[in-house]
């Protein structure tokens, strides 16, 4: 091993980050609150009758949903009505909501350069500081609608956002989850964030467990993990990996986003029909990862249903 590298390594570890990857794959002694290693994530409650449809499906697999993604093609696209009845839902089913929000990078002018190969490589930062005021007035409909929990995509937003947390202009119970679209696979990465005020932090969908357990030595944030994808993000299924998983990066959350891709799934002219077809799909999903749990790694635990930690929308 050169000298040159040694001294890369031994500056990142005095830094608080790993110098290598978690080949070893070390246990994580963190876990939330209640002692559990692991809770359920489902994506893609676009309107209140999606959130209906996945709380029943959740009922008859008797399946305890700790969170979802609400409004992934944008609350932009849904009445103030919908918003506090997804709201009121959740505060009553006890389940942590997480508002995706426009206007983001789909809105704005320049929106075409994202089906490009080098405007893809910008991610979904917002251009300019008109497009940034816009998303976070998107935040503040969302947030008089009783939601309390915010998926950000761009660094300058959630710096703006936790200033505002901290300074009284959003609820100081608000959380923030970054987004996959920020690109973000190493511990160096998830110790920024973190530092930045983000509660929790989605990795890309393809993250060794490797990496998994150095971010995991880097960070305290809770670390939400796909355990399937969309096929335009690999389309892998990791459902005999949740036990390493939950091992290794706990405290976390599984994420489950089966289809094509994003785009096919969240335009805003996609019927409530289809996601009330496909919320069912995800939570069977679940289902069948929880059963694979118990199976294989019992030791593991996952929280009951409402746990005291989640925060939940409030009545408004």
């Amino acid at each position: 091993m050169s000298g040159v590298l040694n001294k890369i390594r031994d500056f990142m570890e005095k830094e608080g980050i790993p110098g290598r990857d978690a080949y070893d794959l070390p246990t994580s002694t963190k876990t939330f609150p209640d002692g559990a290693n692991y809770r359920i994530e489902i994506a893609g409650v676009e309107r209140a009758s999606t959130m209906e449809a996945m709380i029943d499906e959740a009922y008859k697999r008797n399946l305890s949903i700790h969170r979802t993604i609400a409004a992934v093609g944008g609350s932009t696209y849904c009445d103030f009505e919908e918003l506090k009845a997804m709201a009121q839902m959740a505060r009553d089913e006890g389940i942590e909501m997480i508002m995706t929000v426009g206007h983001r990078k789909g809105w704005d002018t320049g929106s075409k350069e994202i089906s490009t190969s080098e405007g893809a490589m910008q991610g979904f930062r917002l251009r300019g500081s008109d497009n940034i005021s816009y998303h976070i007035a998107d935040v503040m409909r969302s947030i008089e609608a009783g939601h309390r929990g915010f998926l950000v995509y761009d660094e300058g937003v959630l710096f703006i956002l936790n200033k505002m947390r901290a300074e009284g202009l959003v609820p100081p119970e608000t959380i923030f989850k970054f987004s996959v679209f920020g690109g973000y696979c190493s511990a160096a990465g998830a110790k920024v964030i973190e530092s930045m005020g983000a509660n929790s932090m989605n990795p890309i969908s393809d993250v060794s467990l490797p990496i998994l357990g150095g971010i995991r030595k880097a960070v305290d944030l809770t670390l939400d993990v796909y355990i399937i994808i969309v096929d335009s993000f690999g389309g892998m299924f990791r459902a005999y990996e949740t036990p390493e998983i939950a091992r290794i990066a706990s405290p976390c959350y599984f994420k489950f986003e089966p289809g094509t891709s994003e785009g096919d799934i969240y335009k805003p002219w996609v019927t409530e029909d289809f996601h009330r077809n496909l919320i069912r799909e995800k939570v069977k999903l679940a289902a069948i990862v929880s059963e694979i749990m118990e199976r294989h790694a019992p030791e593991i635990k996952s929280s009951a249903q409402r746990p005291d930690d989640l925060v939940l929308p409030v009545a408004v």
